[in-house]
């Protein structure tokens, strides 16, 4: 079984597409940076592809001309980073649309690839990528007259829809965008949410797809299952675990899990982290290692096979705030061992 067995729902990243485009009203791409969030980007894109979703959105070129491969000629497929150093074949060959985001970005790509198609990215306030307010007037002419296809802005705080920062940045995208004539786009997952002022033209939801918050009424999609190596029985007062970190406080079965934290099961989760086996809570004892995990069975009435690390029990978000973080980070954090295995859409 190896180290376990990683299941992606097609089906339910589609129907979480589907749902996100119905209350955005407007077109919806997809977000398949960092391998779709570490769930496979070629399979991911594939059923988006097969569902209608035409435009698609990664980090870099290399992702986008791995993508370009898979998919074919057709869906757009645009770079956030931009137009970079060194990336102007890859641009070409596959087909790329840069998002640029610099002064810089824009006369590399106008002298390197003249006609070949870009968006500008926009900075409202998160301080992040994009042309801030006063590079955007010196440049905003030329660039228009390029007939860029997309003109968009990131939201900072979408994940908290009272926060001021929402309305700022909405309002700022407005006064850098009103009469271009460009399409346009602000939200992502957490946009779509905060309701129709922020949809614009497209949306380009990627938390969302993959069953994590916000979108709270998300269809699952990722289940994990651990197999267990050896169970052992232990008297209480036995130790078990790195720097012998946890003691039995009565006559004990532990069970060793293959997944560690070179499996994205993060350290930090020592003395918080519980696995399943059907409804019933299993919690693992001492310190997370490397490639293992001890999980106390003792109240099971059978010796199993496997524990679920993700499941109907425990969703991402569940686990993110076990370790103190965010889906986002539990998703892109799973190891390169676990077989994963995508269920057709």
């Amino acid at each position: 079984m190896g180290t376990g067995r990683l299941h992606v729902d097609l089906s339910a990243i589609v129907a979480n597409w589907r749902a996100l485009a119905a209350l955005a009203r407007v077109e919806c791409g997809a977000v398949v940076k960092a391998d779709a969030y570490g769930l496979g980007a070629v399979p991911v894109a594939q059923a988006l592809a097969a569902a209608g979703c035409r435009r698609f959105f990664v980090a870099v070129a290399e992702e986008g001309a791995a993508l370009r491969r898979s998919l074919g000629p057709g869906p757009e497929i645009l770079v956030f980073a931009g137009h970079m150093a060194g990336d102007t074949a890859a641009l070409a060959e596959a087909d790329l649309v840069p998002m640029i985001n610099s002064l810089d970005q824009l006369t590399r790509h106008l002298e390197a690839l003249p006609g070949h198609p870009f968006g500008i990215q926009l900075d409202t306030g998160m301080n992040r990528l994009g042309m801030e307010w006063s590079e955007w007037a010196a440049v905003a002419e030329i660039a228009l007259e390029q007939r860029p296809v997309l003109l968009m802005s990131h939201l900072a705080c979408a994940d908290e829809p009272d926060h001021p920062m929402n309305g700022y940045q909405l309002d700022l995208f407005r006064q850098m965008t009103d009469g271009t004539g460009v399409p346009r786009s602000l939200a992502a997952t957490g946009g779509i949410l905060l309701g129709p002022d922020y949809a614009f033209d497209l949306c380009r939801p990627g938390i969302g797809l993959y069953g994590g918050l916000p979108f709270d009424h998300a269809h699952p999609v990722v289940a994990l299952d651990l197999p267990v190596i050896q169970i052992r029985d232990l008297q209480a007062g036995e130790v078990a675990g790195y720097g012998n970190a946890w003691q039995a406080q009565r006559p004990s079965r532990l069970a060793t899990v293959s997944g560690g934290y070179a499996d994205g099961i993060f350290r930090a989760l020592t003395g918080r982290l519980t696995l399943w086996h059907g409804e019933t809570p299993c919690p693992a004892v001492g310190r997370v290692s490397m490639d293992l995990i001890i999980v106390d069975v003792t109240d099971l009435e059978e010796e199993p096979e496997s524990l679920t690390l993700i499941g109907p029990q425990q969703g991402i978000d569940d686990l993110a705030r076990a370790a103190g973080t965010i889906g986002y980070e539990v998703l892109t954090a799973l190891g390169s061992r676990y077989a994963r295995q995508h269920h057709a859409a």
